[in-house]
């Protein structure tokens, strides 16, 4: 079953999430919406910024890259179906939408 995540809409971290799913779409949520190198810790954690100041279309082409590589290395149990973006209240502001599948290792 696909869901849909959407970049920056974390209202509360649960630190035991009672399902595997539950705990792979927050782990994917906080992929990305963290900037590399901002975690202390672990600096690869989340997606490196390179779509900052490009222009608008090879911003969304490099933001889909960043979340594809950032979800692949960083949650393995998550497949990514489609990348898009929605445009955020400030001019040029992108925001990554994802869907995913929850690979079931239990079957």
């Amino acid at each position: 079953m696909a869901h849909i995540i959407k970049a920056y809409d974390l209202k509360n971290i649960n630190l035991a999430p009672e399902t595997t799913e539950e705990e792979v779409l927050q782990n994917v949520a906080v992929i990305i919406s963290t900037p590399k190198f901002s975690v202390p810790l672990d600096r690869g954690l989340g997606m490196a910024q390179r779509f900052v100041d490009r222009p608008i279309q090879v911003a969304q082409s490099v933001l889909i890259s960043e979340v594809l590589d950032a979800v692949e290395r960083d949650e393995p149990r998550a497949e990514v179906l489609g990348v898009t973006y929605e445009l955020g209240d400030t001019p040029g502001t992108l925001i990554p939408v994802v869907e995913v599948n929850i690979i079931d290792d239990e079957s």
